[in-house]
């Protein structure tokens, strides 16, 4: 797979939370965890498992950062 994206992360599926239509895939990227909403559909067709490995692709235009 070629992308485009500069924020490419490897890591490993850590827990898969399916909802009615949305799952939450949180991502363990060296003890890190990140959440990805996609559809229960994409979960089915990338075959996602918990302790497979992938590829958490991060495209933004904008991060904010907030205190107190």
């Amino acid at each position: 797979m070629k992308i485009s994206a500069r924020n490419v992360l490897e890591g490993a599926v850590k827990e898969i939370k399916e909802g009615a239509t949305t799952a939450h895939v949180l991502v363990d990227v060296n003890g890190q965890t990140l959440t990805a909403s996609i559809t229960n559909e994409s979960v089915k067709e990338l075959g996602l498992q918990v302790g497979g490995r992938v590829k958490v692709v991060i495209k933004s235009s904008d991060v904010m950062v907030a205190v107190d």
